[in-house]
């Protein structure tokens, strides 16, 4: 797959880059944690800019370039579920769905996230996928250290509307794709802080990021990087197919704990603390890789596309 932006993509990438430059980042992501909210003031921003309809698609857009903007609102460190509003529902319920979204699993109950502010659920009902309006009764906040709000949703079984046999799979494998776009921005806005910090944190009379030790391990952390980029752009390309889905969320879970390991150890743990950007990134990172089951529920996933796909 060619990884080079034509002129479309790259306009939309700078359209969305400028406006995450003017309404996101790891302050705005802390004040916001501060009130366990969510960044409504984003949302419109990007819906103003019709970012929420790329994914429905065009002459120019679609699942691709709906992915770019998942992935750079996540590097920018966003707090919306922009997986949710922009590329799954969108591709699951064929519209714009009222934000903010969550997407739950009966498969995988318990907090979710913007479980506590969502409008809308997309629910994973099995075979079937649901749409259902959430209001305060069905909602409830709960307190989280991911740098995200979390929360739970009450749902009866036959509640909301359905999306028709099949839609429950369909609902996965784009789940599974905005999943390893929202850790792909993450992931890189964590190596980006940390490499960073390594070329300004001296010892023994000279930055550490000299140390090829250190090299090494950021230099693997880019090539696992490297890799979610392009599974989760190309499963993405060709419409979520469930073993390309499946892989990039597979490979992109294990990264995200790898580099969640690396970049605390290079920087002292410093990313523990909240005074450091680093903990803004690194903590959703724990809640992205946790997500649909996590990283052994995507591998079996892939099994099973491929023994199928034998058979």
């Amino acid at each position: 797959m060619d990884l080079d932006w034509n002129d479309d993509q790259r306009a939309i990438l700078e359209a969305v880059e400028t406006l995450c430059a003017q309404h996101a980042g790891a302050a705005r992501a802390i004040e916001l944690d501060a009130k366990s909210d969510w960044d409504e003031a984003l949302d419109i921003a990007l819906t103003e800019a019709g970012f929420s309809e790329v994914a429905l698609g065009g002459p120019d857009t679609g699942a691709l370039e709906a992915a770019l903007v998942v992935e750079a609102v996540a590097r920018h460190g966003g707090t919306l579920p922009a997986g949710a509003q922009l590329l799954v529902a969108p591709l699951v319920a064929q519209r714009v769905l009222p934000a903010p979204v969550t997407l739950v699993s009966l498969a995988h109950p318990g907090p979710v996230r913007f479980g506590g502010h969502a409008r809308t659920a997309l629910v994973d009902c099995g075979d079937e996928a649901r749409v259902v309006e959430l209001g305060p009764a069905r909602r409830e906040p709960v307190p989280s250290n991911f740098m995200l709000p979390v929360g739970r949703v009450s749902l009866d079984a036959d509640a909301g509307e359905p999306l028709g046999a099949g839609s429950g799979a369909v609902l996965r494998r784009w789940w599974r794709v905005a999943l390893a776009a929202e850790a792909l921005g993450t992931m890189q806005a964590a190596l980006d802080i940390t490499v960073d910090y390594v070329k300004r944190r001296r010892q023994f009379g000279r930055a550490i990021g000299s140390f090829q030790a250190l090299q090494h391990r950021l230099a693997m952390c880019t090539v696992l990087i490297e890799g979610t980029r392009r599974l989760t752009f190309e499963a993405a390309g060709l419409g979520a197919p469930e073993e390309a889905a499946a892989v990039a969320a597979a490979h992109a879970t294990h990264a995200a704990n790898e580099v969640f390991r690396e970049m605390h150890q290079m920087t002292g743990a410093m990313g523990f603390t909240r005074e450091h950007d680093l903990h803004v990134f690194s903590m959703r990172l724990q809640a992205l890789r946790l997500e649909l089951g996590g990283a052994s529920t995507h591998r079996r996933a892939v099994a099973a596309s491929r023994w199928n796909a034998a058979s």
